[in-house]
């Protein structure tokens, strides 16, 4: 089960470091903020960017999550776990966990949203591979000169809009 832990932007290392450091591991399986790969045009040049995906978050994977939350106090950098809904704390619904896994890949490669290759065609891009492969219908629309492609999710009960990176591979006119 995930749950997301907020944080304040640019502390999502530092934050999974301590937990790490102060938080039994037997609590939980799994602590990560997604990272995204992105292509940026610099002086004429694509370069490789690396970036996070939903700056200010944490995500954690645990079945222990009211001894998880007693442990996640020690840890100084924290803001707050979200979903408390009454005296129990919710996890993501199993659609927003779903695009997670589907983006991040398999699971235990936790490491980042890598680029998708696509092919534009005259009038539509059609995704050849990459985490894009099997999520057309989230993607809202597609920047062949920025190379990103926004998808929008179901994130914490609101819409959000993911920028994912996008490779071209060809293009048939």
């Amino acid at each position: 089960m995930y749950y997301v832990i907020q944080v304040a932007p640019g502390m999502e290392e530092k934050t999974e470091i301590l937990i790490q450091r102060r938080v039994r591991n037997e609590l939980y399986a799994r602590c990560f903020h997604p990272v995204r790969h992105v292509r940026k045009k610099f002086h004429g040049e694509w370069k490789d960017q690396h970036e996070k995906l939903l700056p200010g978050y944490v995500f954690i994977m645990s079945n222990s999550i009211q001894e998880l939350y007693l442990e996640l106090q020690k840890v100084p950098l924290l803001t707050k776990l979200l979903g408390k809904d009454g005296e129990q704390f919710v996890a993501l619904q199993e659609d927003e966990g779903g695009w997670l896994e589907r983006l991040m890949g398999p699971a235990g490669d936790f490491s980042e949203v890598g680029l998708s290759q696509v092919v534009a065609e005259q009038d539509k891009v059609i995704v050849l591979s990459g985490p894009l492969k099997n999520i057309e219908g989230f993607v809202k629309k597609i920047n062949l000169h920025k190379r990103i492609a926004e998808v929008e999710v179901d994130f914490m009960n609101r819409k959000t809009i993911l920028h994912l990176g996008i490779e071209i591979v060809g293009k048939n006119e």
